[in-house]
């Protein structure tokens, strides 16, 4: 039985941020989402899009120098956090939270640290997206012109959701899909934590694969549902301090009627 039945839809949502990865590729020794994007660190800008979409329990996945990621959210108190000792994937990753939210009986969003660009009025729609299929997950997809380096959103015959397939694991076909999996996601809690218990390691890169979560709950007959209205723009994925560079100009042009 689907723990649907244990799911409290007037409960105000919680959120699940992936924050424990070096970011080899970013240079320097910082934890990936400490490095600033206009001013602050950039997981400072999810958990606002978090908490402006009616997040109430933040959990936060620490693990390199975990340390300097509870001080760069030393502004909010209210964050829980849970250590991801060995990196193991994202799916690895997401289990860390079991502990803490895996009694709670609502919706959880699931999302990486290093999205900065991520906006709460998409979370919001997310979030009602989901509620108004009654689903066991929702995801957010961007259709990009060059999907290159994200996991594909594979389609069923009918248009509904089939599953995600990773970059490293896709067929040459499946690399032609360009729309994209930008990492956040709405699950049932308890759905999420039942189905983490489920992913293997058999792909490319050794790892557990949160994406393939929603996969497992459709093949398990549940519902997943697509939000596919994801501006390009929000997607767009800091690996290099290029990348860093590039999403700072995008946030600070957003902020600035903020801030006249």
């Amino acid at each position: 039985m689907s723990p649907a039945a244990e799911t409290r839809p007037d409960l105000a949502p919680a959120a699940v941020l992936l924050a424990a990865g070096k970011g080899t590729r970013m240079g320097g020794d910082l934890p990936k989402v400490v490095h600033e994007v206009a001013g602050k660190p950039m997981i400072h800008w999810v958990v606002r899009a978090c908490r402006e979409a009616g997040v109430e329990r933040v959990v936060v996945v620490v693990g390199y120098k975990a340390g300097l990621v509870r001080e760069a959210l030393a502004d909010d108190d209210g964050i829980e956090y849970v250590e991801q000792t060995e990196q193991l994937g994202t799916g690895h990753a997401a289990m860390m939270a079991e502990p803490a939210l895996g009694d709670f009986p609502g919706d959880t969003f699931v999302i990486c640290g290093d999205m900065p660009l991520v906006r709460a009025s998409i979370l919001t729609e997310l979030l009602d997206t989901h509620r108004q299929h009654n689903a066991a997950a929702t995801l957010a997809t961007a259709r990009l012109v060059d999907p290159s380096g994200y996991g594909r959103v594979l389609r069923d015959a009918s248009g509904g959701f089939d599953r995600i397939v990773e970059q490293k694991d896709a067929t040459p076909a499946q690399l032609e899909v360009n729309e994209v999996n930008p990492s956040y996601y709405c699950f049932r809690a308890a759905d999420l934590f039942a189905q983490l218990r489920h992913v293997r390691t058999g792909n490319a890169q050794g790892e557990y694969y949160l994406t393939d979560v929603p996969g497992l709950l459709k093949q398990a007959g549940e519902t997943v549902a697509l939000l596919d209205t994801v501006p390009a723009e929000d997607v767009l994925g800091i690996n290099t301090p290029d990348d860093l560079a590039r999403v700072d100009a995008v946030l600070r042009v957003r902020l600035e009627p903020a801030s006249t």
